[in-house]
């Protein structure tokens, strides 16, 4: 490819030109794939964005998009790009609030609705005075279905070719505190993300992509959206979360990202179905061990892959090295939506930077700011945040390096390791401040933790409430607090005197998006957990280990 500058939209035609025919996208529609060719997707993609002139949208008008990952979730996306339009992603999962808060603080003339869940519980959020477009599943009401605008108006044939320094989205970060900022992206900085995916994951027409990771999220956007339009891989979606194993063996993929949830979730239905002392003994038998391995990968779906990533979130360095005793080399990768989400990744795997998210790609500069904070530069970065010039303005600094608000070290190789938030760090009663993350990834090295998050502000002493990993709700209650006090008393003495954890929290509730202790992007919002448990733990000292029901 030349290095001249190429939107999607021209991407599209590129390939449409060299393989009009084959097949690019392949939709799951009751187990069966329906599949979209580059030719029909771009014949699609010019109705659509004709559909949208005639209902009198012009070049530059917002449009939001809800809906769970399709093939029309692609389609619409280039059609908006190819209209001039500024799309505007929301999480198939978002509640009203957030709906309302973003379509009103991005002045969305239309929205498109697609594959929901719950959208009875969404629409209060949408409104009626928006103009509402329906992709064709089972979503809320709306004044057009996509069969109509497929023959609305005429194809649009004549549009201005998208530029370098056009909006092309405004993302919503998926706010762990306040209300989510609105990050503008360009086409600049999304091409260049995309093609610097391509470049060093060396993705082409061979390869088979799957999208389920919310296209709402950068990385999905980026790595699986924006990589296929540069690399003219094929991209397969999955139906439904009960079909997810049999839509991943089926997609047969050769490049697999998923969050640290669901590589935790392949972990203990593994051991599971083998038992872990007898996984751990077949492991250790050369001739069986490479039957084992391939009997995994088959089941998982993923013996095709050449390339595994992890992100969105911190993954526990214990995973990552059990996958890789069983052949499987998750590279982890660290991003925001503010840098277009590729920046930083442990790629090609080097299992001696385990515990690392690796180091910069080629055309990206890190750096440690004031008070160990990373910073962050590339032609990925967003151009600012919508409508809040001072914000932007505070989170550059004169060099154009981002603040990340993420703590880091670098090491002689130039890894990085997040070590925590710049703003969680905490002060207790007796006045001294205390740095979370740090703690919180000695004690997730018990392998019955899930989650952990450690609250102790106002406290005298931290205390670390944890969600235990399914295989641990199952065992007997003391063996697991045997272990999770084996854990705590082999950390406290390495602490300094005031950041000792007073106690181990085993909570009832699992935490996720519905109950606000997670973000979209699961991370574990450290504010919500304090106001709820704070007055609940006072009072638990000297290294105890209590269920919350225990309290």
């Amino acid at each position: 490819m030349d290095s001249l500058f190429k939107s999607p939209v021209d991407m599209l035609q590129h390939w449409v030109e060299r393989y009009g025919d084959n097949t690019y996208l392949k939709q799951p529609i009751n187990g069966q794939y329906v599949n979209f060719s580059w030719r029909e997707v771009q014949q699609k993609m010019l109705q659509i964005a004709g559909a949208l002139r005639h209902l009198g949208l012009e070049p530059g008008d917002k449009v939001a998009v809800l809906s769970k990952n399709c093939a029309e979730w692609f389609i619409t996306d280039l059609a908006l790009m190819h209209g001039g339009y500024i799309s505007v992603p929301i999480y198939p999962t978002a509640n009203a609030d957030t709906i309302r808060y973003v379509l009103e603080h991005s002045e969305s003339k239309a929205i498109f609705i697609g594959k929901l869940d719950y959208w009875a519980d969404q629409e209060a959020g949408v409104g009626g005075d928006i103009l509402r477009l329906a992709m064709p599943y089972d979503t809320m009401p709306a004044q057009y279905q996509w069969d109509t605008l497929l023959k609305l108006g005429h194809p649009l044939t004549d549009a201005e070719a998208p530029t370098p320094e056009q909006i092309m989205t405004i993302i919503y970060t998926s706010g762990s505190t306040g209300k989510p900022k609105g990050a503008i992206q360009t086409f600049a900085s999304y091409e260049w993300t995309c093609r610097a995916v391509v470049r060093d994951l060396k993705t082409d027409v061979e390869d088979r992509l799957l999208s389920y990771l919310p296209l709402a999220h950068i990385t999905e956007r980026v790595a699986i959206e924006g990589s296929s339009y540069y690399s003219g891989s094929s991209v397969a979606f999955v139906e439904s979360l009960d079909s997810f194993v049999a839509d991943v063996q089926r997609a047969r993929p050769t490049v697999f990202f998923s969050v640290p949830r669901l590589w935790s979730l392949f972990q203990k239905n593994i051991i599971d179905k083998i038992g872990y002392t007898k996984l751990n003994f077949l492991l250790k038998v050369p001739i069986l061990n490479s039957i084992v391995k391939k009997k995994i990968h088959e089941g998982l779906g993923l013996q095709h892959c050449h390339l595994l990533g992890s992100g969105s979130a911190p993954i526990p360095p214990s995973l990552i090295t059990w996958y890789h005793k069983i052949g499987l080399n998750i590279c982890e990768a660290w991003g925001m939506t503010e840098n277009s989400a590729y920046s930083i990744i442990n790629h090609p795997f080097d299992a001696s930077k385990i515990g690392t998210v690796g180091r910069a790609v080629e055309g990206c500069s890190v750096k440690q700011g004031d008070n160990g904070e990373l910073m962050v530069k590339s032609p990925g970065l967003m151009s600012g945040y919508y409508k809040q010039p001072e914000v932007t303005q505070a989170s550059f600094d004169e060099d154009g390096y981002f603040h990340t608000g993420d703590l880091c070290s670098i090491d002689a190789d130039g890894c990085v390791t997040i070590t925590g938030r710049v703003k969680d760090n905490f002060k207790t009663a007796k006045g001294k401040y205390v740095a979370p993350v740090p703690i919180e990834r000695k004690l997730a090295q018990d392998p019955h933790v899930e989650l952990i998050c450690i609250i102790g502000s106002g406290l005298p002493h931290p205390v670390a409430l944890v969600q235990l990993s399914e295989g641990a709700a199952l065992q007997p209650k003391e063996e697991v607090r045997a272990s999770l006090k084996a854990t705590l008393d082999s950390i406290n003495p390495n602490l300094e005197s005031h950041e000792t954890v007073d106690a181990i929290i085993v909570v009832s509730e699992p935490w996720d998006v519905d109950n606000d202790v997670l973000t979209p992007t699961l991370k574990i919002k450290r504010h919500v957990l304090e106001q709820r448990f704070s007055a609940k733990v006072d009072g638990q000292r000297g290294g105890v280990v209590r269920w919350e029901d225990e309290l």
